[in-house]
């Protein structure tokens, strides 16, 4: 009886709560259509500093757009190759940079058209450059009234999109833009806390949107009524318990609201993707923001119409836990790797889960070893590569086998920064890759380090070997995973420099094509 019991109540839940429901738009956008203006010319500005053209890029090479935060797959792989990957101790050239605000976000980047996004004098700005000379063709914002409640930056955390001749993006304040990709001209705009009682949580809104089949996916986390601020605590509570658009699909060309899913579930930092399950397209979206007590997990839905197929709780109980790392999928299995980091200490870690013909998820294995932080595990050939740990001072390269759940290694990847030596009085410093971002690509990993150290290293099942390292600069907070296209790496620089003198934040290019 307490078996069929265990088994019948989540149906219910899952049958009452989560199904797909006809949802009235509160607002919907006034939108434009795209435009035949022709694009502006780029043009030099303030706060843009040239340096050198890229080398020529090679018939022979294959290249990629970078659409999205994780690249053109959406896993943190590319297809690109001939790269270079032996440089001197100051690393790649320079080819610009640009200083920018506050924040932490990647690049995106489709052929000509480069966009960041950042805060700056108390607006969040959209800019879009010239991937080769980082001169921009035209800029956009609007203001913000955001202060961060741990100190952290005071910018947007989720990343821009391109599509269709479109870039998306959702601000720290839940803004959600479309903009004209070669214009810049503003198509749509939503108010998403305003239209959906969206809370702030810890660190303002953080995912970006996934765009599928023309609909913008978002993990919108809204509440059935307007959530109090933090000075009342327990109406604060009582009111993140409440549910209401947890995630919704929103029409690209026009902004409205086509389906949404109710969950109390809040959004969470991680970025909902498409996987290929059994032959059928579905959305994952490890949703969870700020609730007491902590509630969240992974829902598994159908793009068409927002029906929730499955609802896998999978979140640490300590009221301060953020989910920030986007699953991992293991496509030839129908799998899918979730993980977080909290608690501090004791974190709940990681989970396989396998989907059935019913897109119900099981548990394969777990492990309290490998816990994630923000950055999203590699697969690649049955092995998942990641860091696991919380804070920099414990965070470690890891090797698993995504069959099993084996742990294969796992390493400090330390060594002597002799600059810092010197400046030391001669005593050895160390230094390390922290909490660090993993590319894979051209038949090897780009390691970016916490601290502005970018490696080419040779992970494999049985051991990690550094090929090649360089310190582009001594800064914190370096977080973003670097985008790459067209032999070009574009890396963000979100505090100031430590050591060799003040450069603020900065969007820094870099020349990895072959000679």
């Amino acid at each position: 009886m307490k078996l069929l019991s265990r088994l019948i109540f989540p149906l219910l839940l899952v049958m009452s709560v989560l199904h797909a429901e006809p949802w009235e738009d509160p607002a919907p956008p006034k939108f434009k259509d795209l435009s035949q203006d022709a694009a502006p010319m780029p043009q030099s500005f303030d706060r843009h500093t040239f340096l050198q053209a890229p080398k020529a890029l090679s018939k022979e090479v294959k290249t990629t757009d970078w659409p999205r935060f994780l690249g053109p797959t959406d896993d943190a792989h590319s297809s690109e190759t001939k790269l270079l990957h032996d440089w001197s101790k100051g690393g790649p050239a320079k080819l610009w940079e640009v200083k920018k605000g506050e924040g932490y976000t990647s690049p995106a980047i489709a052929g000509d058209y480069l966009v960041i996004f950042h805060a700056l004098g108390g607006k969040e700005v959209i800019e879009c450059l010239q991937p080769e000379s980082g001169k921009r063709y035209w800029s956009f914002d609007y203001a913000i009234d955001y202060r961060d409640r741990y100190g952290y930056a005071n910018g947007p955390r989720g990343s821009p999109v391109v599509a269709e001749g479109r870039v998306l993006m959702i601000g720290v304040t839940s803004m959600m833009t479309c903009l004209e990709l070669k214009t810049g001209r503003l198509l749509w705009q939503r108010d998403l806390r305003k239209e959906f009682n969206v809370p702030q949580d810890f660190f303002g809104h953080g995912g970006s949107p996934l765009v599928m089949d023309g609909k913008a996916i978002v993990n919108v986390g809204g509440k059935e009524a307007l959530v109090p601020d933090a000075d009342d605590m327990q109406a604060r509570a009582e009111a993140l318990r409440k549910p209401g658009l947890c995630v919704g699909a929103f029409d690209l060309k026009t902004g409205k609201l086509v389906w949404g899913a109710k969950d109390s579930w809040g959004a969470s930092y991680a970025s909902p993707i498409a996987a290929t399950l059994h032959g059928q397209q579905k959305v994952l979206v490890f949703a969870g923001g700020e609730s007491n007590p902590a509630t969240g997990g992974l829902l598994c839905l159908d793009p068409k119409d927002g029906t929730v197929h499955e609802r896998f709780e999978w979140r640490a109980k300590d009221y301060i836990s953020a989910t920030a790392s986007t699953p991992t999928l293991i496509p030839e299995k129908n799998r899918v790797f979730i993980s977080t980091a909290y608690p501090k200490g004791r974190p709940l870690g990681g989970v396989m889960l396998e989907f059935d013909e019913h897109f119900k998820a099981k548990e394969v294995w777990s492990s309290k070893k490998l816990a994630t932080h923000w950055m999203s595990p590699v697969y690649h050939e049955g092995h998942l590569y990641a860091i696991d740990g919380e804070t920099e001072r414990v965070a470690q390269l890891v090797c698993f086998d995504a069959e099993q759940g084996q742990e294969k290694w796992r390493k400090d990847i330390e060594w002597i920064e002799d600059e810092l030596s010197s400046q030391n009085g001669g005593r050895p410093a160390k230094l390390g890759i922290q909490r660090a971002s993993l590319l894979r690509v051209d038949g090897k990993f780009l390691v970016l380090g916490e601290l502005g150290t970018l490696i080419w290293m040779d992970l494999t099942p049985t051991d990690a070997k550094i090929e090649s390292r360089a310190q582009l600069f001594y800064a914190p907070h370096t977080w973003c995973l670097p985008a790459l296209s067209k032999g070009l790496l574009f890396i963000m620089q979100n505090a100031d420099e430590q050591v060799r003198g003040k450069t603020g934040e900065r969007i820094l290019s870099y020349d990895l094509r072959e000679p």
